[in-house]
């Protein structure tokens, strides 16, 4: 996937597969994964809740490029991050991972990487995992589903740790310290608030941080941290 402008803004339902596949470049094969993906998640959506209902007639806007935004910036920590061995697949901690975004997405863009993306979804709810390994299992990419709190797993160093929606800056980053190692990179979905919850969690954590523009909602941001440690900055 290459970077692309961003999104126009408030994009409606008239965002489409076939528009997520041109500003993506995705390849076809790729966006067919993704379909099937979306046919489940609307399947699945009568019997549990996945996603706010209202969101589902923009699914290509609001949770397939929400979450593919972030590949390139996964990607750049592949290419860059050091002290970490170039021949090893790229360790993928999605934190709070409920119906999938945008982890599992990402699994499904980086499924043709010759090295691919070593994924883990984490997630307490045993129903939103069974889910989570049918979309697996039908799209045919490879994933950990941990059916558990993120503070209940043992500890383990990921290269990036992604999440949306999961909880605020200051809980998300307690929920991730157990993935961090030195060369970490974190990698959150957050709206409008987002400043609010940086100066909140500097009370507790020292970090490094950079704002990029969603390019799925013009309210959005992705947040990068990086340099992570306890204690206020």
């Amino acid at each position: 996937m290459t970077p692309a402008a961003p999104a126009s803004p408030g994009g409606g339902a008239e965002y489409t597969a076939d528009a997520f596949q041109k500003e993506t470049d995705v390849s076809r094969e790729t966006l067919d994964r993704l379909k099937d993906y979306v046919a489940l998640l609307g399947k699945w959506q009568k019997k549990i809740n996945l996603v706010g209902a209202r969101t589902l007639p923009n699914v290509w806007r609001r949770h397939m490029l929400d979450s593919a935004q972030l590949l390139p910036l996964v990607r750049d920590r592949a290419r860059s991050g050091p002290g970490r061995d170039p021949g090893a697949p790229l360790i993928l901690v999605d934190l709070g991972s409920g119906a999938g975004f945008p982890g599992l997405v990402l699994a499904i863009l980086d499924r043709q990487n010759p090295l691919p993306l070593e994924v883990h979804l984490i997630e307490s709810d045993q129903k939103k995992c069974t889910f989570l390994r049918e979309v697996a299992r039908i799209t045919g990419v490879t994933v950990t589903v941990h059916g558990a709190r993120a503070e209940d797993l043992d500890p383990f160093s990921a290269d990036v740790v992604t999440a949306r929606a999961c909880a605020p800056l200051d809980r998300l980053l307690g929920y991730s310290h157990r993935f961090w190692g030195p060369h970490t990179r974190g990698l959150f979905l957050k709206g409008q608030d987002v400043d609010k919850e940086t100066v909140q969690a500097g009370k507790s954590w020292g970090m490094v941080t950079e704002l990029c523009p969603s390019r799925s909602d013009p309210t959005g941001i992705v947040l990068c941290v990086k340099d992570l440690r306890k204690g206020g900055a």
